[in-house]
């Protein structure tokens, strides 16, 4: 049978071809109590099960966890975990939105001197089959330059002197 004369027959049962509710158990949750649970986790989104199911029990409704569950399950709300942030105040929003905002143009100041090559990634724009071009390679050098510790101090009468150190840095210096 097609679909054309299925829909005419079921036009003819039943006067309409809207999908019908299927036989089965009936809901234990009403709508109302339905929409009740999805009021109480809009407001307060960390209610447990067993609190939501007090309240179903207060409104003369007891049902299961599973059930509650799946009550909301079907509106759209599933349980996840939380994720941790920072604690934010509308004084701590404001103040970093204005710091961006000044600082919105600024360049960055921070800098990394590297005596030989770079220590991280390099990404380069290149067609395929040209991967060991010249272009398109970083040169390295073997026991490359080596690294320089240098030791400096300020304080609230000044800066002090940069001393370059030799070696390891221990107690002993």
């Amino acid at each position: 049978m097609n679909t054309v004369a299925s829909i005419i027959r079921k036009w003819k049962k039943s006067g309409t071809s809207r999908i019908l509710p299927r036989a089965g158990r009936p809901a234990k949750l009403s709508d109302r109590g339905r929409r009740v649970l999805v009021a109480e986790v809009t407001k307060n989104p960390m209610v447990t099960l067993t609190e939501l199911q007090r309240v179903s029990v207060e409104r003369g409704e007891p049902s299961r966890r599973t059930t509650i569950s799946a009550a909301l399950h079907q509106s759209g709300l599933y349980g996840r975990v939380a994720r941790w942030k920072p604690l934010l105040s509308k004084r701590h929003m404001t103040a970093c939105l204005e710091f961006v905002k000044r600082h919105l143009k600024d360049s960055p100041t921070k800098t990394k001197v590297e005596l030989f090559g770079l220590n991280g990634k390099c990404h380069v724009w290149m067609k395929p089959g040209t991967t060991h071009h010249l272009a398109n390679t970083i040169p390295t050098v073997k026991h490359g330059g080596g690294r320089i510790m240098l030791w400096g101090c300020f304080s609230a009468a000044g800066t002090g002197r940069l001393v370059r150190i030799e070696g390891k840095m221990n107690a002993a210096m």
